[in-house]
Order: structure tokens, then C-alpha cells, then sequence
């Protein structure tokens, strides 16, 4: 019975996090842009590759020769289809503001298969195979980077060639992009799981095989 209740409330939780669904706001839109355009740029930044542009001529001038990491080629390749990076990412809904998107399964979902894999009905309106479908939240920011990147591209290109000594996220979000008022989510850090020891419905589930019980103090 203890197991069913606390079942129970962990998908009522979860069905009212669904009602809750919003649309991603600008600022976590560009602040999650310049993560995942960070992240592939730095892939390539210690490349010593050297780059031939340009024909060789009948005269024998030489092609220009430049270096990869700070070629035009690696923008591209880090620029094309970034945005569908985003789709990796999942709502946390237990967490706060921008904090709620991020890669990997969410602590409430993660709970939820453990049920299912112990046997409990879990119930979400929606069949087992797609529940790790990317969100409506999720594929909307993966439509609004995309938007955002063709706006400012010249701006993106201008940092790269001119502004790299300064934070991609600071150039590109707060200076050029977002508003003073829009900016709250750019100071949102995250600081680590509070819930690392476990769910409660985790707790309850293998402390009844073993026959224990606990009042709701001790959960």
C-alpha cells in the first residue's frame, strides 16, 4: 500500500510538470546556441591542420596556405546543424528556470522507468517506446536556434575572426542579442543533483522486498 501511494505521487507530480510545459524564452535559446557552438568549435581548436586555398596557377604562385583553427572551414563545420544538438537535451522539470534543459534523462523520468522496470503500471498518456522522444519544449528551441542563428550569423562570424578572447555567450547573447531585462538566465549555474541518494519511490520500493517499513518522517 506505501509503495502504491508513494506510485501514485510521483506521477501525479509528473502529470502536473507536463500541464506546466512552457516554451523556451530567448535567453535560454542563445544561452544554449552558444553552448553547444562552444562545445564544437572546441573539438577542433587544437587541430594543426593547414588549409591550401586557392588554384595553382600556369605562372606557379603557390596557394595561400592558412591555418585550420582559425579558418572560415572550421566555423562552418562547427556552425552546420548545430542546433540539432539541441534535441539531446530533455526538461528536468524538477529543476529551476534554464536549469530544467539538459542532456540526459530527467531525475522524474528516470524514476518513472525504475517503476516500470519493477513491474509497476505507470501510466502517461503516451506509449513506453517514446517517452525519450525529444519534449514540444525541446523541439521548439531546436526551431528557435536555428531562427536565431540565421539572424545573427554576420555577428557569430564577427566574434570568431575578431572576438574570440571574449566569452561567445557574453559577445553574442548580451551584447548583441538579449536585452538587459532578458538576460536573468545567463547567471543561472548549475550547482549539482540535491537528490543523489536516491528517490523516495526508489527507497520504499527496495525496502519492502526486504519486508521493512518506514513512518513518512523517516522517507
Amino acid at each position: 500500500m506505501e509503495l502504491f501511494l508513494l506510485c501514485l505521487f510521483w506521477v501525479c507530480s509528473f502529470a502536473i510538470s507536463a500541464e506546466d510545459e512552457r516554451l523556451p524564452n530567448r535567453c535560454e535559446v542563445c544561452k544554449f546556441l552558444t553552448v553547444e557552438l562552444q562545445a564544437a568549435l572546441e573539438k577542433t581548436g587544437r587541430s594543426k591542420e593547414v588549409l591550401e586555398l586557392g588554384a595553382v596557377l600556369d605562372t606557379g604562385k603557390r596557394r595561400r596556405k592558412i591555418k585550420y583553427n582559425t579558418s572560415e572551414t572550421r566555423l562552418t563545420e562547427a556552425v552546420d546543424n548545430i542546433c540539432e544538438g539541441i534535441l539531446q537535451y530533455s526538461v528536468h522539470a524538477e529543476r529551476p528556470g534554464s536549469l530544467r534543459y539538459a542532456k540526459g534523462t530527467s531525475q522524474t523520468m528516470a524514476t518513472l522507468k525504475n517503476l516500470v522496470h519493477k513491474g509497476v503500471k505507470v501510466e502517461l498518456g503516451l506509449p513506453y517506446e517514446l517517452w525519450d522522444e525529444p519534449s514540444v519544449e525541446v523541439s521548439d528551441m531546436k526551431k528557435q536556434c536555428e531562427t536565431m542563428l540565421e539572424q545573427y550569423e554576420e555577428v557569430v562570424e564577427d566574434w570568431y575572426f575578431h572576438h574570440q578572447e571574449e566569452r561567445l555567450e557574453r559577445f553574442l547573447c548580451e551584447t548583441h542579442i538579449l536585452k538587459t531585462s532578458e538576460q536573468e538566465c545567463l547567471q543561472e549555474v548549475w550547482k549539482g543533483d540535491m537528490g543523489k541518494k536516491g528517490s523516495k519511490v526508489e527507497v520504499a520500493s527496495e525496502e519492502e522486498g526486504e519486508g521493512k517499513t518506514h513512518d513518512a518522517g523517516e522517507l
